[in-house]
């Protein structure tokens, strides 16, 4: 993969996720607390099923670096190529599935997401982003390490992505009924 090409597909990926808690009524993670409108269950079940889901975030993170991050990929051959967007495929389509599981246990009830689960979101979605750029880097050539400066600057910068997300959400009011001026 080409430098400029996975740093267009990281910058773009990261305006995509940046904004989506905001954006979407579902829960992204599955939070150890009970969330307002969620149906009663054990505090164990939860804190149990959180446990797992965190898991398999973290699962998927290391799945992530060694599929794409040890991909070896040829620009001339095609069989690579193919085999890197297949590779990469696979990781958006479980990152997807996992990240769809929350919302989905809970379709039938009315959960309301507070503002602590949203910030949540977007912190694992940006932990997600970077892991994918670090596989990015480890599949170009050589990573660099980075210290603490690195993550605050690109922390920040999601955190500007989500915004626009952040004023629909919380700045824009919504009037129902009649216009005011």
């Amino acid at each position: 993969m080409d430098q400029s090409l996975a740093v267009w597909v990281v910058i773009l990926l990261s305006f995509a996720t940046a904004s989506l808690p905001f954006l979407l009524r579902r829960h992204l993670l599955a939070l150890p607390w009970a969330q307002p409108g969620e149906p009663a269950r054990s505090v164990w079940l939860r804190l149990l099923e959180s446990m797992v889901f965190f898991a398999l975030l973290a699962g998927w993170c290391v799945l992530t670096l060694e599929l794409v991050g040890g991909a070896l990929l040829i620009g001339a051959d095609a069989v690579s190529g193919a085999l890197f967007l297949g590779k990469l495929l696979a990781v958006a389509f479980t990152a997807v599935l996992l990240l769809s599981y929350p919302g989905w246990r809970f379709r039938a009830a009315v959960v309301e997401k507070p503002f602590l689960a949203r910030l949540l979101e977007v912190l694992v979605l940006y932990l997600m982003v970077g892991t994918l750029g670090f596989a990015f880097e480890a599949n170009i050539g050589n990573p660099f390490q980075q210290g603490w400066e690195f993550y605050a600057i690109t922390l920040s910068l999601y955190l500007v992505l989500a915004y626009p997300g952040f004023v629909l959400r919380y700045l824009l009011r919504r009037h129902h009924g009649g216009h005011q001026r």
